[in-house]
């Protein structure tokens, strides 16, 4: 091994990610810098080489847990950048974000290297080979690009130790579909209370499982045709994006309220303690603190409820909330759903498959968080790497 240079990485111990524990958003990370060598052939404990660089893994004992394929997920990486993310991932979690960054860093510089090439010899009769060429190359970081998207999704459903559901085939046995450990609780707790009773009243609307259930009533069976769980997931996912993107409206909204708010309490307080400013008497303090009590009022009658807002929203806003935004989106959700139900599963067709209401609960409360991930992990990525317009 010591004639294989490693990858140093470079960190600035004031800076160090924080744990796990307490990473909730796609927040940007200290600089990860790679110093790369030769390539080596990857070895136990040894260095994989990954895109343009080797990295280091941590040695294990026996095999599969440095497999890129060993993630539990349906869908597996489909490029290098993916593959060595799931690495990351797996062997150095604490690095995650950081390689994250990077990669997204490199992707976005070889698409405008690409881009800037074809322009430059636009004139020249190699032209054509360059457009191809930046097409193909456009097509590699589009790929790649969903990847990471799907890493990000991966590592906060890792953070709130919910397990993706595997390929449906392996779940289904002598006809029956069960979906196990439930970890209602857990996939409910990432949500706040308004949404909450939203995501609930959508279970019921789904899966005819109403809230506050019994057991006995939650483990009943059912049947259904599979092309309908594919169908019930993807609705599913897009009123999970569709809630995300309103309640980050609905709060944004709010603190720009509030925010002008005290604002104008702030300039008042300065005019009543300007010396130039006649103050005859407690009398007109009275009618100062009445009149910002009354501006108080109005602003709580004012900003509603999240509940209240998100239900009251028109139906053109609607449609423009609950469609995602990027085609790397599109093609993720698309991908992801495929890699689940199959092919087969996705097609109209009069298959039918016992299942209990429990399962089909389980099935809705992922896919309304994996929306609700997806428009995190696209907005933290198109601050780096800008996506395409669905």
């Amino acid at each position: 091994m010591e004639n294989c240079l490693h990858s140093h990485i470079i960190l600035n111990p004031q800076s160090l990610p924080p744990s796990s524990a307490q990473t909730h958003n796609f927040s940007p990370r200290p600089t990860l810098k790679f110093f790369t060598g030769s390539p080596c052939k990857p070895l136990n404990g040894g260095c994989f080489y990954i895109r343009r660089r080797p990295f280091k893994v941590k040695a294990s004992a026996g095999a599969s847990h440095c497999e890129f394929g060993s993630l539990n997920s349906p869908l597996e990486p489909r490029s290098l950048v993916g593959k060595f993310l799931s690495g990351v991932l797996q062997n150095h979690r604490q690095l995650f974000h950081v390689a994250v960054g990077e990669e997204l860093k490199l992707l976005s510089d070889d698409r405008d290297a690409a881009v800037a090439r074809t322009l430059l010899n636009s004139d020249s009769d190699e032209a054509l080979l360059h457009r191809r060429i930046a097409q193909v190359k456009e097509h590699e970081c589009q790929t790649a690009v969903e990847d990471v998207m799907y890493m990000l999704i991966f590592y906060k459903f890792s953070e709130i130790r919910v397990p993706l559901i595997p390929k449906l085939s392996s779940c289904i046995y002598n006809g029956r579909l069960e979906i196990l450990p439930s970890k209602d609780w857990e996939l409910e707790s990432i949500h706040s209370l308004g949404i909450l009773e939203m995501i609930k009243e959508h279970v019921t609307i789904m899966t005819g499982l109403r809230a506050n259930c019994s057991v006995t009533e939650s483990w009943a069976t059912t049947q259904i045709r599979q092309f309908l769980l594919g169908r019930i997931y993807v609705a599913s996912v897009l009123y999970g994006y569709f809630l995300k993107s309103v309640s980050t409206r609905y709060h944004l909204e709010r603190s720009l309220s509030l925010s002008d708010h005290h604002l104008h309490k702030t300039c008042h307080l300065f005019q009543d303690l300007s010396p130039n400013r006649f103050k005859g008497s407690t009398f007109g303090h009275a009618n100062h603190i009445q009149s910002v009590g009354q501006g108080l009022l109005q602003q709580e009658e004012i900003m509603e409820d999240e509940k209240c807002y998100i239900k009251g929203y028109q139906a053109g806003s609607l449609q423009r909330s609950a469609k995602l935004r990027s085609k790397e989106a599109v093609n993720l959700v698309e991908s992801h759903c495929c890699a689940l139900f199959g092919n087969k599963g996705l097609a109209e067709s009069d298959d039918v498959v016992l299942t209990s209401f429990s399962s089909l609960k389980r099935l809705v409360l992922e896919a309304v968080a994996f929306g609700s991930f997806l428009w995190e992990a696209e907005d933290y990525v198109d601050n780096v790497y800008k996506l395409q317009d669905s």
